[in-house]
């Protein structure tokens, strides 16, 4: 019974640093690479997302923050006439990344993924010149 307690594993633990060393898990996906070019008028943002479909991808905008989650999820079953199980494997990955927008047009942003490539373009916001104004004397 005490087997099947849950339990929370610990950073610090070193048997757990030994196993992340040596084991090769390739179900983890690592995080994704992104490029950012600062043009005249916006900058914009290339993010690498290969394996992933448009589907699978969100972007959130919060508080100044833009945040870019790509999740995918692959089922694969095969069974045999008596419909029993022969081989069946799950596969499951996300990547997240953040980025700070402050100092630029949030209602202006676009975005196009193509060839597994997200491309944000990143309207900067124009400063605002002071209005001047003359004042009639009375």
């Amino acid at each position: 019974m005490l087997g099947m307690l849950p339990f929370n594993r610990r950073e610090d633990n070193v048997f757990d640093l030994f196993d992340r060393f040596f084991s090769n898990n390739s179900a983890e996906l690592p995080a994704f690479r992104t490029d950012i070019r600062n043009e005249e008028d916006h900058y914009l943002l290339e993010a690498e997302l290969p394996g992933f479909s448009k589907e699978d991808i969100s972007l959130d905008l919060k508080e100044g923050i833009l945040t870019i989650k790509a999740e995918h999820k692959e089922e694969t079953e095969e069974k045999n006439e008596k419909g029993t199980y022969i081989r069946r494997e799950r596969r499951f990955g996300s990547v997240s990344r953040s980025f700070d927008v402050s100092g630029i047009d949030e209602e202006s942003i676009s975005a196009n993924f193509e060839n597994g490539v997200l491309k944000l373009r990143l309207p900067k916001v124009q400063p605002v010149i002071p209005e001047t104004r003359r004042i009639e004397i009375q």
